[in-house]
């Protein structure tokens, strides 16, 4: 049990905090996925022999850390998931970025193809394998955040996000458009690749965490906010 660090826990909900590195499913690598881990707490938490019932409602990428909540029983799952279809649940996200935006504070918002996020992985895909690719791919929809600078030096800065949809990697796409990539993300550091990696600790993260989230219970109305302080490690960057 000592495995993860849970936050917060009821009969229908439990918060936990996903290390950097960790995937939050599994993804048939047989690697052990945070979602593998929490059904062993749980197991061995309640002395369970037989299979946990564990409902996924949403992830963190695996170079992302941070709070990760889900659904202990059906109505918890429920419950959490149209908190997160009806943008009623409230994430805060804090990432160290290369640069220093123009501004203190701002909004981003614009029209991100799903298609363009995967384009990477159709490089080794014959011509009816793309197709049918991005068939599935969903239309062009609206990504919606907005940011505030907390504190900065010479070469990096410290932002706060709260993002208001959802969509797939949201933040480092869009910070890395505005110029100002996330520290250590290679995959949207573009033109900055060697500066946004320099001097970066450790090549399965990078400099982003869900930092907080608020929710409401599954069975009342109280709402419950949770809350994490950033990694030590980024003090080595920007103190």
């Amino acid at each position: 049990m000592s495995s993860i660090k849970v936050l917060y826990e009821d009969n229908h909900i439990i918060a936990v905090v996903k290390p950097a590195g960790v995937l939050t499913q599994g993804d048939g690598s047989g690697k052990k996925s945070l979602f593998d881990m929490v059904k062993d707490y749980l197991k061995e938490k309640y002395k369970k022999p037989g299979n946990v019932f564990l409902g996924l409602v949403h992830r963190l990428d695996k170079p992302v850390q941070g709070i990760v909540l889900f659904g202990k029983t059906s109505k918890g799952a429920s419950r959490l998931s149209e908190q997160f279809r009806n943008h009623t649940i409230q994430k805060t996200y804090h990432a160290i970025v290369v640069g220093k935006p123009k501004e203190s504070r701002g909004e981003i918002k614009e029209k991100v193809s799903k298609i363009s996020f995967f384009a990477e992985g159709f490089t080794n895909k014959t011509d009816e394998e793309l197709l049918e690719a991005v068939k599935k791919a969903t239309k062009t929809r609206t990504a919606e955040l907005s940011w505030e600078l907390v504190k900065s030096n010479d070469k990096y800065s410290l932002l706060k996000i709260l993002p208001k949809t959802g969509r797939f990697h949201q933040i480092r796409v869009q910070l890395a458009n505005m110029g100002c990539p996330i520290l250590g993300d290679a995959k949207y550091g573009h033109s900055r690749a060697s500066e946004h990696r320099s001097g970066w600790h450790d090549s399965n993260s990078i400099a982003l965490a869900a930092t907080a989230i608020s929710f409401k219970l599954a069975t009342e109305d109280e709402i419950i906010n949770l809350e994490i302080s950033l990694p030590r490690e980024w003090n080595n960057y920007i103190k």
